[in-house]
């Protein structure tokens, strides 16, 4: 079940790690850092943008 982030919040949120802007990867239900090569988790709507919840990216 994908979930809608919404537009406002995807524009201001950064990756933690880079501080450069997330994309969402809404069949994934993840942001993606591509310049750190992380994806942060987003559990029921709220995006989890902890290190230690962060994963590599995945090949496509």
């Amino acid at each position: 079940m994908s979930v809608e982030l919404d537009p406002w919040l995807l524009d201001r949120l950064v990756c933690p790690a880079t501080r450069t802007p997330l994309r969402y990867d809404a069949a994934r239900g993840e942001l993606v850092s591509d310049e750190a090569g992380l994806a942060y988790p987003v559990r029921d709507g709220v995006p989890v943008l902890l290190a230690e919840a962060a994963w590599p990216l995945r090949p496509n």
